[in-house]
């Protein structure tokens, strides 16, 4: 029988945004793309990749978020011009369009501090519950693999969406357990082994940050 290629997952979370500086909860209908320091941190990866070529994807892939986009565009030279493909379920949790825009401090004082512990908790009323965020992930990864087998797949996207892919690809528990930290524009990837497992290669790799401004801490409403 013919050994079938190995899987490579990489997930590249996205430069600072504008709405992390301006701490608003931004969703796709808001998110207003990269800020200043966005764009260089995502022009360091993109030197990096060109100087090392130590990725080399069949697909590059982003969320439908600005955010994400202008990242994946800001490497695309590294990968020989290589199209980019725009996937909305690879989106950020969606906090509905009545939350879509507030500000962090606004929320807390609406809701209060999130419960990030229980998937069914509507810490967004009118958007995606974590179960619900995870599902459509989910959905959006499996579609990815499925389509790709054996090839290299990079993915544009958001912390809480390399929050959702450990937990599904490493089968811990949907929520609580541990938590991740993930630093804009850092490189985390996955291979795929012939037990139909999956084995974490490197997490939050940003080499190509040194010597830059420290970003803009994450607020109490995002996940």
């Amino acid at each position: 029988m013919t050994a079938v290629a190995p899987t490579t997952l990489v997930l590249i979370r996205h430069g600072e945004s504008n709405v992390t500086v301006d701490r608003v909860i931004g969703g796709h209908r808001t998110c207003s793309g990269l800020s200043d320091l966005g764009r260089r941190q995502a022009e360091r990866l993109r030197d990096r990749l060109i100087t090392t070529g130590e990725l080399a994807p069949d697909v590059l892939i982003a969320s439908n978020f600005p955010r994400a986009i202008e990242t994946a565009e800001a490497i695309v030279p590294a990968f020989s011009g290589r199209l980019i493909e725009i996937d909305a379920g690879f989106g950020e949790h969606d906090p509905g369009p009545d939350i879509d825009g507030m500000t962090f401090d606004a929320y807390v004082e609406r809701f209060g501090t999130p419960d990030w512990t229980d998937p069914d908790c509507d810490v967004f009323p009118g958007g995606e519950t974590i179960a619900a965020f995870h599902a459509r992930v989910g959905n959006a990864l499996a579609n990815a693999i499925a389509a790709h087998r054996g090839a290299s797949i990079v993915v544009a996207c958001h912390g809480g969406v390399i929050d959702a892919t450990f937990r599904q690809l490493l089968r811990t528990a949907s929520t609580g357990g541990f938590e991740l930290h993930t630093l804009n524009t850092s490189i985390t990837e996955f291979t795929s082994v012939a037990s139909g497992e999956w084995r974490l290669k490197r997490y939050n790799d940003v080499a190509h940050l040194h010597g830059l401004p420290a970003e803009t801490p994450r607020s109490t409403p995002t996940p």
